[in-house]
């Protein structure tokens, strides 16, 4: 157990940080308690908000000295808790959002350093500016941080092409446990000197150190796009649908999101001004993003022609190409509505999973009819990123029922059922939200055990006093 903040601990941060980057006012503090699902509720006595790196080796130096836990926190829209201070109220909260300068950006190197604390929509609209893009996104891109989307290694819609947050972080600044500075900006495209402790952060949700800056990858900014909306029967056929536009336009595509009939409907019945993109209703969906570079052929020209061949191969039922781009958006806010539609619905069990891109089709449906068989009534609703073997496969209460009462006593062993398939399907309990809390007693249910040993032995090696966001990821007693 960490040692509670000391009276002298505080007043000494108060003094070092300042009115700006401290205070122990409870209205100040309270939008900070509770995680983005409302899941979740902390205390803690203090927000501290540095202004700089020095400002974070400076308090992670006093709370190592104490032996008081800090909470690192930034856009605060973890999915699984992981952000959230302990409810015994011990631990401080450290919040990066006053670190919100892109320090630099190059159109040559291809690389945009920001700090921790700077909005992915901000590093979009900087990449813009330098005729560059950074292709990660995700719904939560007007809150959530470059911290953040470090820490737990954050997915997205674009990672068929580009890969997660893993693969487009070039170098990393971060504040170690012992308050030392890890100085790995540095954006070298090859560096063998060992173990790598930027790959070690990343996907670490704080329990490693506190990322203050990254730098990341930028590629070209597209000369054309194309967004398109095709029906069809299974997931299969979708699947074999994405195969056989790869091989028509290869890597012109970019995202490959899957949206069930039933997903569709909750977006069509919860969100106004949604319509139907297609005249007839189909068992499953597919949302298809392709680009172009300059000087290419028009991405929707390519799209539509290779759509054509597929639909004549019947591989999809029937299909639309975006004419404009106020058309692609209000396909696209279909598709990222759907937890909003699922949340004004009622509550549901929300599974973050993965498994072999292969194997995804026949696992959602034979996952699908293995849970509605021992639930009766129960609701699967899986949708998400098929081409990268990660769907969000979420469980609603059967109607006419208390839904609440419902996910109480029957949702952990759904979870378990559930999070038993994936790990024999050889896969992750955890496709890209990380662990947190919510999964952390899961995790250790379920992963090898070799695994959680040499985690927790980075850890203990790390942070022996166990002060970096203790509770989440890793549960001690593995």
């Amino acid at each position: 157990m960490n040692s509670k903040p000391s009276e002298s601990l505080l007043e000494d941060l108060d003094s070092l940080l300042g009115p700006r980057g401290f205070t122990r006012d409870p209205r100040d503090i309270e939008p900070w308690l509770t995680d983005w699902r409302g899941r979740y509720r902390g205390q803690s006595p203090a927000l501290l908000s540095p202004a700089n790196a020095r400002d974070v080796q400076a308090i992670v130096s006093r709370c190592g000295a104490a032996g008081v836990a800090i909470v690192p926190q930034g856009g605060n829209t973890s999915m699984v808790g992981g952000a959230t201070p302990p409810a015994h109220g011990g631990a401080l909260i450290l919040s990066l959002r006053r670190m919100n300068r892109i320090r630099s950006i190059s159109s040559s190197d291809n690389v945009l350093t920001a700090e921790a604390g700077v909005i992915l929509a901000h590093v979009h609209d900087a990449a813009v500016q330098a005729r560059r893009r950074f292709p990660l996104s995700l719904a939560a891109k007007g809150s959530a941080t470059v911290g953040g989307l470090v820490s737990t290694n954050a997915g997205g819609t674009q990672v068929l092409r580009f890969g997660p947050m893993r693969s487009l972080v070039l170098g990393i600044e971060a504040v170690l446990p012992d308050g030392s500075l890890y100085e790995g900006l540095s954006a070298l495209r090859k560096d063998n000197r060992g173990y790598d402790l930027r790959e070690l952060l990343i996907g670490a949700e704080g329990t490693l150190g506190v990322v203050t800056a990254a730098s990341l990858r930028l590629v070209s900014a597209p000369g054309s796009r194309a967004v398109a909306w095709a029906g069809l029967p299974t997931p299969q056929v979708a699947l074999d649908l994405l195969r056989d536009l790869e091989r028509q336009i290869g890597e012109a595509i970019e995202s490959f999101e899957l949206v069930p009939a039933n997903a569709l409907a909750l977006v069509l019945r919860h969100i106004p001004g949604a319509r139907a993109p297609l005249v007839a209703l189909h068992p499953w969906n597919v949302l298809i993003e392709t680009v172009a570079p300059e000087g290419a052929s028009d991405a929707a020209e390519s799209l539509g022609g290779a759509l054509g061949n597929s639909l004549e191969q019947g591989l999809a039922t029937d299909a639309v190409v975006a004419a404009s781009e106020s058309q692609a958006e209000a396909l696209w806010r279909l598709r990222e509505s759907i937890s909003e539609a699922e949340r004004a619905d009622g509550p549901a069990l929300k599974h973050d999973i993965s498994v072999p891109v292969s194997a995804m089709p026949q696992f959602i449906e034979a996952a699908r009819h293995a849970v509605t068989e021992r639930h009766d009534g129960a609701r699967v609703i899986a949708f998400g990123h098929l081409g990268d073997g990660n769907v969000h496969f979420n469980v609603q209460a059967p109607r006419e029922t208390d839904a609440a009462a419902w996910l109480t006593s029957e949702g952990p062993g759904v979870s378990s059922f559930i999070y038993d398939m994936v790990t024999a399907a050889g896969g992750s309990i955890s496709a890209e939200h990380g662990i947190g809390q919510m999964k952390a007693d899961e995790y250790r249910r379920t992963a090898p055990v070799t695994r959680l040993n040499v985690q927790h032995a980075i850890k203990a090696a790390l942070d022996p006093r166990n002060i970096m966001n203790p509770g989440k990821l890793l549960v001690h007693g593995n």
